[in-house]
């Protein structure tokens, strides 16, 4: 029995457990995405359901309860005054205890001999609360055929209880039977959880700010550029993540730095020996030796202008809003006259204003054309605009990367020799490069299948 029992257990507990899963994931797509919306549903759906059960119980047990007592009184004073007037004369009672009755009661009788409960309508909803409270206690209390009105007069209710000879007519007022401490209880609950939820929005709202700059400012760092007036602020949490954040923009800055003053330093103090051997190897006669030589000489300033290239690819230069387009056209034009055997083809599209560092866009772009246009027999360069990025898409028509090896060539002094064709140089920073400076504008290469039958760069910057 047991060893029955237990896989059943298991798998009910799996299929509960599959099923939390994906309430979570079901109720996960309905959350609000930011920091602050989350905040405000924290704080305020607790008051709200509080306030949802509070206003339950109250109408549960004190108004249902309240309005009860008082329909069974009510409905206990007619029974009386219909038994009283049943025991004698019934228009004789009606004068003696009219003037008691409507002073005392605020409850108003009238006689109508001869009379039936059919002349007399029933109006009103009797779905009501008040409806259901009153025929309770009439049932209960009354023990004989009447007719309920509860439109009888404004704010009035009048009760026809059919006698031996005639009919009783009871009116009285609605507050009778009815409390006003309901209504008032649920505006000061409504009331009440307005405020609370303001005050809390307002309190939220100074909590999560300095929260949103601390995120711009880490997306401006991210993207390369500065925050001078960015200060720590807020609680001691968000204030201790700013510190550490510009603790930390400080030292990438520095070792930055560094890494720029060592690649210039060393590509500087390389091109002076260099530019000596060029010129003794100029000086001296022509061999196949000195021929190989000058080959070598060659190869090595090509990487030391690389280097420089690479160095200069963190240098400090300030964004401004700059026309893609024209500066499209501007790439595609230079592009055009270095590779004048090569088609280069560009698509005009709708102008957008963006804030760039147009001489690393262009280096950026420059590598990218430069080596869609050594490696293939055409090059297209295309722009799709998206709601929060620009896609610029270089696409060629030559051997292409395969799929597997596409994140090695962002390595620097990465070629694939097998993919590319050797013979055209490089020391493989180009791509190095340009993911660098699209990363400093916060955005991304990506390498795709081309529909021209090569290779397809997308050169991602955000809006």
């Amino acid at each position: 029995m047991t060893a029955v029992s237990k896989p059943f257990r298991l798998k009910e507990l799996l299929r509960r457990l599959r099923f939390d899963l994906a309430f979570f994931h079901w109720l996960k797509r309905y959350l609000p995405r930011g920091l602050y919306g989350r905040a405000l549903l924290i704080l305020v759906l607790p008051v709200i359901l509080a306030q949802a059960v509070a206003t339950f119980v109250f109408y549960d047990r004190h108004w249902q309860t309240v309005t009860n007592r008082l329909a069974y009184a009510v409905a206990g004073e007619i029974a009386t005054t219909a038994a009283h007037m049943e025991e004698g004369q019934p228009q004789q009672a009606v004068e003696k205890l009219h003037d008691r009755l409507v002073q005392n009661l605020d409850l108003d009788i009238r006689y109508h001999p001869e009379t039936n409960l059919s002349q007399y309508p029933a109006r009103g909803d009797y779905s009501t609360l008040l409806a259901t409270m009153l025929r309770r206690g009439l049932d209960a209390k009354v023990g004989r055929p009447y007719v309920l009105d509860l439109r009888h007069a404004p704010r009035s209710i009048a009760v026809h209880v059919l006698l031996k000879n005639g009919v009783l007519t009871a009116i009285f007022p609605e507050r009778r039977v009815y409390t006003p401490t309901a209504n008032i209880f649920l505006i000061w609950m409504v009331g009440s959880s307005a405020l609370l939820s303001l005050i809390a929005i307002l309190f939220m709202r100074n909590q999560i700010r300095p929260i949103r700059r601390l995120a711009d400012a880490a997306d401006r760092i991210g993207k390369g550029l500065d925050v001078p007036h960015f200060k720590p602020e807020g609680a001691r949490e968000v204030r201790q993540a700013a510190v550490n954040l510009i603790i930390m923009r400080d030292r990438l800055r520095r070792q930055i730095t560094q890494r720029t003053a060592m690649l210039n330093g060393v590509s500087h103090d390389l091109r002076t020996p260099l530019t000596r051997m060029k010129l003794q190897l100029a000086l001296m006669r022509e061999t196949p030796e000195i021929t190989e030589l000058k080959a070598d000489v060659q190869e090595m300033t090509t990487m030391v202008e690389a280097y420089l290239a690479f160095a200069r690819g963190e240098d400090t230069e300030e964004p401004m809003a700059i026309d893609l387009e024209s500066l499209l056209e501007e790439v595609t034009s230079t592009a055009r006259r270095t590779h004048e055997g090569v088609p280069i083809h560009f698509e005009s599209f709708e102008s957008v204003i963006m804030g760039l560092r147009p001489q690393a866009i262009r280096r950026a772009l420059g590598n990218l054309i430069g080596n869609a246009a050594r490696y293939a027999k055409s090059v297209w360069l295309g722009v799709y605009r998206g709601q929060k990025f620009v896609d610029i898409l270089i696409d060629d028509n030559g051997p292409g990367i395969p799929s597997e090896r596409r994140e090695e060539v962002f390595r620097p002094f990465t070629r694939l020799e097998d993919s590319r064709n050797p013979e055209t140089g490089g020391v493989g920073l180009g791509l190095t490069i340009a993911s660098d400076i699209a990363h400093n504008h916060g955005g991304k290469i990506l390498l795709e299948d081309s529909p021209r039958g090569g290779l397809r760069v997308v050169f991602r910057l955000p809006l």
